[in-house]
């Protein structure tokens, strides 16, 4: 049992977010959201977080098998992974750099497979692992890098999808859209969707005009 009352310290949403943007660096990030996992859920509830109810609709609309193997990568509380969950899906598998993230996650009981890694850096799964990998509100400034795309391909089963976000600040300045077209360019991925724009945040005071949007490829 997690102890809420004693976490500290306390700050609201946008002062967390502020933070994890300018955390500087992969272990000083962590740090924040460990120290944030005791009430992100209702923090992101209380500036109206869109993601994960996008997140659920995309994988409901293209992951028809209930049985298919889903990895989340950068899974934080497991809100999306409880949702899935509740929905039928029964493989579900997840990554994250935050030990207080993950602990959360670990606490709901939905997911077979939990662990400590980091986007960008080689991950310990066979080629072709996954059915599907999700990851929302994770491609965004300082948080996971575009190189993190090549072992995401690597690790997802040919014909499976990756279903993501690309915040709109980092997806030409931060190197995702030259590095999605590459891989196309390989052949080794092809899009399907495209989602609108959208504010993942729309109650933020600070980051009410942030903006998103989802993509949806097939790993060839």
């Amino acid at each position: 049992m997690i102890d809420d009352a004693a976490a500290q310290p306390t700050y609201d949403a946008d002062a967390w977010l502020e933070r994890v943007y300018h955390a500087g660096d992969a272990a000083a990030l962590a740090a924040t959201y460990d120290n944030w996992a005791a009430t992100y859920d209702s923090d992101m509830l209380s500036i109206g977080y869109a993601n994960t109810a996008v997140a659920a609709a995309l994988v409901a609309r293209h992951v028809r098998d209930l049985d298919a193997p889903i990895l989340e990568a950068g899974v934080g509380t497991g809100a999306l992974g409880e949702i899935l969950s509740i929905i039928g899906y029964r493989r579900l598998a997840g990554i994250d750099m935050s030990d207080g993230m993950l602990a959360r996650a670990r606490a709901r009981n939905v997911y077979g497979d939990l662990r400590k890694r980091v986007l960008g850096a080689p991950l310990d799964f066979a080629d072709a692992s996954f059915a599907a990998i999700v990851s929302f509100g994770v491609f965004t400034p300082g948080h996971a890098p575009a190189s993190a795309f090549d072992e995401l391909v690597r690790i997802a089963r040919p014909g499976g999808r990756l279903i993501f976000t690309v915040s709109t600040a980092a997806w030409k300045d931060h190197g995702f859209e030259g590095k999605l077209r590459s891989l196309e360019a390989q052949r080794r991925i092809g899009m399907v969707e495209t989602s609108g724009e959208y504010r993942p945040m729309p109650l933020s005071v600070a980051e009410a005009t942030f903006t998103t949007r989802a993509y949806v490829y097939k790993v060839r």
